[in-house]
């Protein structure tokens, strides 16, 4: 089956006849004078045995030579009617935009039995991944055919495709190491991290994932805030220079995302459990770490529950062997055990077992009774308060508000769960009928009601026993008509910040040429029109269709340019079934146009959650050899999972590179 193209990319196609600008004619226009729109390329179909010296090969040649030079009027025509997009693109991306227009010129031709036919004689399709210069690889293909058939034409090729290749290739070095700066000495593919508050909390985090391999850090602008992000960035900034690694960072702006809004936090408290077996038996105690304030405990070390304490004098009077006596919420009399002391940079921290199940809160007092009347008072402190969220099943209703009408009862809908969004482009938009989705795809529903002030939902997808949706989840609404205005408020807000802190930022829901548009005037007001990296990312169908134009409209800016491919939203937004197709259109596209690709969403994500990746994350993990940049998510197992990724990634293959090559 055939990849789609996207209209957008249709250049001369007769299926795109009598679209909108945004279509056909928004690129190619009407360029019968050069080539016909319906090629229709009828060879005989190849023999066993070709024989070059007959003449029904040479007829069958001239016949080949005919299509060839047609198809180069066609793309020299795609080229003349885009000149003046060619015009405005910076000189540093001139190449890439002509490159891209010819590819895409290519692309909107049926050449299957013409590539088939060339295959027949050893040629390498015109649109092969290895075929970085579309025109150049044309030419030289039609000057072999023009040759004797009995010269070398391995000699011919060698000096017609391969060089121009090559000059592609450097090239694309070039635009990645500008963006995401120089490789390590042996890698050939960056890894990014994403990070947030746990980066804070050790002192060594940093450390581990620049050692594992990471050499960009992914910061998410929806989440936390400036003196977070300061944090962040400071560490990352005073470790790289200390370990002599460099490392960008990337800040994503959270974009025009539509997410379900703040839950009030459920009560600050803390279940400490120990594992049981199958007769409620106790079979080995939990694990409680025990410190002052902020003080974590050493990465190797995965302690089932932590308690901070007030007094640093408890802590230093305390001895393996105590005893811990407490008074648990439940008003339940309890016991912790110390069975380990560790230093931990200017402070100390101990590891306890409890044997019982003890619910710990704020306030809580602590009571060692020591030998010869040691007598030690504690209190608890800085319990996080319990996530909320709503557990939804299949056909159960969901009333969702705008943000501040929480509060009031649905009067239509009694019973129903209750959630608000504070966009109220939501609102706006949809209509009964239509599909709605939540937390990455993790819930789907529908519409079965709409108005200025909620929108009712019935759940038709969940898990078996129902699924959390708790606070700041991603909504999508893939059927709806729904326009965003490019870069929120917040966004431009926040932009200020990443131009004085990151080498990067990331524009997240592309959709279309004017949010480049926006883009580069706001890049433009801050004179960032040429040091700070831009990430364009990818995650809406309509983005996918726009990517030709996106991307040569973002060449007009002097940035260092890449894309990212969000799988996550770009999924649930098109479709799993097309997620594939969807990503190797992107690459493809992004390669001709020498453009830096980021392959971002839930690579390992098993190994990143549990610590054991699945087979299929391995083989999709592998996949991330052609892009310039593989992203991981955070989890608890990430330092791991940076190690295992920079493995598979950077083990040689096999075979050697340039032989595979050259089997195509």
């Amino acid at each position: 089956m055939k990849i789609r193209v996207p209209r957008t990319l249709a250049f001369a196609s007769a299926k795109g006849k009598g679209k909108a600008e945004s279509g056909v004619e928004a690129i190619v226009g009407d360029n019968k004078s050069s080539t016909e729109r319906n090629w229709s390329f009828d060879f005989p179909e190849s023999k066993a045995e070709f024989c070059l010296v007959d003449s029904e090969a040479y007829q069958n040649l001239s016949s080949v030579l005919e299509k060839l030079n047609a198809l180069r009027s066609h793309l020299l025509a795609a080229k003349k009617w885009n000149a003046s997009r060619l015009q405005s693109c910076d000189s540093k991306y001139l190449e890439c935009a002509t490159n891209l227009i010819h590819y895409m010129a290519l692309r909107s031709l049926d050449t299957e039995q013409l590539n088939n036919y060339l295959a027949s004689l050893g040629l390498s399709s015109l649109d092969n991944d290895n075929n970085l210069s579309v025109l150049s690889n044309l030419d030289a293909t039609i000057n072999l055919l023009m040759k004797s058939p009995m010269e070398s034409w391995k000699q011919q090729k060698g000096n017609k495709i391969i060089e121009k290749n090559d000059k592609g290739r450097v090239l694309s070095s070039y635009k990645e190491s500008l963006l995401l700066g120089k490789l390590r000495e042996g890698k050939k593919t960056h890894i990014m991290v994403t990070v947030g508050k746990e980066a804070t909390e050790s002192e060594t985090f940093i450390t581990d994932i620049l050692k594992a391999g990471a050499s960009v850090i992914r910061i998410n602008c929806a989440h936390g805030n400036p003196t977070l992000w300061g944090e962040i960035i400071k560490r990352v900034r005073r470790t790289s220079q200390m370990l002599e690694m460099p490392c960008r960072i990337l800040m994503d702006l959270a974009g025009p995302k539509l997410r379900t809004g703040t839950l009030k936090p459920g009560p600050c408290v803390m279940k400490v459990s120990p594992k049981k077996d199958a007769y409620g038996n106790v079979a080995s105690p939990a694990i409680v770490w025990l410190s002052v304030t902020e003080t974590e405990p050493p990465a190797h070390l995965s302690p089932d529950a932590t308690i901070f304490v007030q007094d640093q004098e408890f802590l230093a009077g305390l001895q393996i062997g105590d005893s811990v006596r407490l008074y648990d919420a439940r008003g339940k009399k309890k016991k912790l055990r110390i069975s380990k002391e560790f230093d931990v940079f200017s402070s100390t921290g101990f590891v306890a077992e409890c044997f019982d199940t003890a619910y710990v809160e704020p306030g809580t007092e602590l009571c060692v009774m020591g030998n010869k009347g040691r007598r030690l008072f504690g209190e608890v402190v800085d319990v996080p308060p319990k996530e909320s969220f709503v557990r939804l099943r299949v056909g159960d209703l969901l009333v969702i508000t705008r943000e501040g009408s929480f509060d009031e009862p649905s009067v239509t809908v009694p019973g129903a769960h209750r959630l608000t969004c504070p966009s109220g482009y939501l609102f706006d938009s949809v209509k009964p009928g239509e599909t709605i989705g939540f937390d990455d795809g993790k819930i789907w529903g529908t519409i079965k009601g709409a108005s200025p002030a909620e929108v009712i939902v019935s759940i038709t997808h969940a898990g078996p026993k129902g699924t959390k949706l708790g606070s700041e989840k991603s909504i999508n609404i893939p059927q709806s008509d729904i326009r965003f205005k490019g870069l929120t408020s917040k966004d431009i807000k926040d932009l200020e910040y990443v131009a004085s802190h990151a080498d990067m930022v990331g524009i997240s829901f592309i959709r279309d040429v004017q949010d480049i548009t926006v883009l580069r005037q706001e890049l433009k007001k801050r004179k960032l029109n040429d040091q700070l990296g831009v990430v364009l990312k990818i995650e809406t169908e309509s983005g996918f269709e726009n990517l030709p134009l996106i991307l040569l409209e973002a060449m007009k800016c002097l940035n260092p340019l890449g894309v990212m491919i969000a799988r996550g939203d770009l999924a649930v937004e098109c479709g799993w079934e097309r997620l594939a197709n969807l990503q190797e259109e992107i690459m493809a596209i992004c390669k001709v146009a020498r453009m830096p690709v980021i392959l971002a969403t839930q690579v390992l994500e098993s190994l990143v959650k549990s610590g054991v990746p699945t087979r299929a994350e391995i083989t999709d993990a592998a996949n991330g050899r052609r892009a310039s940049c593989v992203m991981l998510n955070k989890g608890k197992h990430i330092v791991e999972a940076v190690s295992m990724l920079d493995t598979i990634l950077h083990t040689k293959l096999i075979y050697k590179k340039q032989e595979s090559e050259n089997l195509h």
